[in-house]
């Protein structure tokens, strides 16, 4: 199972919604995708290392050990209040219990897409995500 899919179905199990799981990786691939139907973790993770005092949290996603949380507000500002908005729409729920579902969801996405260093390889290492990070900051 791929990451998406994953992703796509703990969000579904974790918000209750009654949609199928294509239309929740659809919904998630607009939120966080790249435009061409993918979700981007390494810029995701980028942005949240940008975040002010962020940078922490992410590393945790990526360590071996445990995730730190993400509040469903810090996560609704860095996507943006209206994509959340638009997620939570198009899988017929609010703004807040979408955010919520998210803030839980993407720490495992991102932990199980880093898991053998796959995605801090496709970040360009640790160094190449905090050159990512530097690049939001400007």
């Amino acid at each position: 199972m791929d990451i998406v899919e994953m992703g796509a179905q703990m969000l579904s199990e974790k918000l209750g919604v009654q949609v199928d799981t294509e239309t929740v990786k659809s919904a998630l691939s607009n939120l966080l995708g790249d435009g061409q139907g993918n979700i981007d973790l390494a810029a995701l993770t980028g942005k949240l290392a940008a975040s002010g005092g962020l940078a922490s949290v992410v590393g945790s996603w990526l360590g071996d050990g445990g995730n730190s949380p993400i509040s469903a507000s810090s996560l609704e500002s860095l996507l943006g209040e209206n994509a959340v908005a638009d997620f939570a729409s198009s899988l017929g729920t609010d703004t807040a219990t979408a955010a919520g579902g998210l803030a839980d969801v993407l720490p495992q996405m991102v932990d199980k897409a880093s898991s053998g260093g796959s995605l801090l390889d496709a970040a360009g290492g640790l160094d190449g995500l905090m050159g990512a990070a530097k690049s939001f900051l400007r």
